[in-house]
């Protein structure tokens, strides 16, 4: 366990301790096990750091709504206390993006992105979503407007505590285009084209933000392309950290 603003964090250090390490950080509502399957094909030949992120797995959650930015200096902490000084970073949907923004701030050996967010959507409002608003200026409506947020909103928010909700609210709304315009490291990305989390149109767009990046689109796959193609994921691990 790691300690990190009063927070425990639950991770794995295992493999090949003096080969190039290789950091592994799952998707919103994962844990470590998600990660696994990417990770023990190069027990031999790295060493491998995964995390359960806090609010997930066995870590704890954050005595307060986490930004980005506190996941990433929370993850440059962690490596400091490792001794990990120019990580190989992969990363899974929310894992990607804090992966992301922690290569646009801090040196990266090289980076891989499966199925990424890193921009704001922008969505027309429903009539549900529009009348949930007003009655939450309602005097006596305020907590039925709660209960109504619960249902309308996405499963991972219905899932969620309330700190974590928190968390995923600023998450969902942050933006960083301009992040990824800053990464020097060698990129690669992974996606599904029946992303139905995150559009294979983001990635195209990623793709052409980061200036050394390369893109593979898994037709028919989903938001976990990189486990529903394990065989050529691992292929593609293999030869791009190489």
């Amino acid at each position: 366990m790691f300690k990190y603003k009063d927070t425990l964090i639950n991770y794995k250090d295992f493999g090949n301790k003096k080969a190039s390490p290789i950091v592994y950080l799952h998707g919103w509502g994962q844990n470590i096990e998600m990660m696994e399957p990417i990770a023990k094909p190069f027990i031999d030949t790295n060493r491998l750091i995964i995390i359960d992120l806090p609010g997930f797995g066995a870590s704890e959650e954050p005595k307060y709504a986490w930004t980005l930015d506190d996941y990433v200096e929370m993850l440059h902490s962690l490596l400091k206390e490792l001794k990990i000084t120019k990580p190989n970073l992969i990363g899974h949907s929310f894992g990607g993006k804090i992966s992301l923004l922690y290569a646009s701030k801090y040196p990266t050996e090289k980076l891989i992105l499966l199925s990424s967010p890193f921009k704001v959507k922008i969505k027309k409002p429903s009539l549900k979503v529009r009348i949930l608003k007003k009655a939450k200026n309602i005097p006596g409506l305020g907590k039925i407007a709660e209960k109504m947020k619960r249902h309308l909103g996405s499963t991972d928010y219905k899932n969620a505590t309330p700190l974590m909700r928190d968390i995923l609210v600023k998450h969902v709304n942050t933006d960083l285009s301009q992040s990824a315009a800053k990464i020097k490291c060698p990129t690669f990305i992974i996606w599904g084209s029946n992303d139905d989390a995150v559009p294979v149109s983001d990635a195209y767009e990623l793709e052409k933000l980061i200036p050394n990046s390369g893109l593979e689109v898994y037709e028919g796959c989903t938001h976990y392309a990189y486990l529903e193609r394990l065989q050529q994921t691992i292929a593609i691990i293999k030869a791009f950290i190489k």
